[in-house]
């Protein structure tokens, strides 16, 4: 049995690549959700893989992933330090929440430190760059009783 995932990138991830490559990379979203979904396959997980620019749509898919039991893997981004609609929509979310960060929030300004998300998720990783949603998936494998195999 496949188990639902949903992986949500907020604000501004569109432009991965291309955005502040000295902290993002040159990795682009798209090419994070080619990896991420190839390796949901592997792991029989079913991935919803989306990103919105839109605090009212993420809100909106948070809902969905709470009606249809989804874990999620949410890299909320700008999202993070001052939604509290987003951080009440997390807190819907009974089964594994994983909240993802490309770089290490903790190293930053203040400015990026504290995340509302934080307080509700299940796990944080952060620091990984893109490799971290694959992180971030194997994590929510195990997490889900299943046993990925690393390698």
């Amino acid at each position: 049995m496949t188990e639902l995932v949903y992986v949500l990138n907020g604000s501004n991830l569109n432009m991965l690549g291309k955005r502040e490559p000295h902290l993002y990379g040159t990795t682009t979203l798209a090419q994070i959700q080619q990896q991420v979904e190839a390796l949901a396959t592997k792991l029989e997980l079913t991935c919803e893989f989306r990103q919105t620019n839109s605090e009212a749509t993420m809100v909106d898919w948070l809902q969905e992933a709470f009606e249809r039991d989804a874990a999620v893997i949410i890299n909320p981004a700008g999202f993070s330090f001052a939604s509290v609609p987003v951080f009440d929509a997390v807190k819907l979310i009974e089964r594994p929440l994983i909240e993802l960060h490309i770089t290490n929030i903790h190293k930053r300004d203040e400015t990026y430190r504290h995340s509302l998300v934080s307080r509700a998720a299940t796990g944080v990783i952060c620091g990984l760059g893109a490799n971290g949603y694959l992180v971030a998936l194997q994590a929510m494998a195990m997490a889900l009783g299943k046993n990925p195999h690393f390698g």
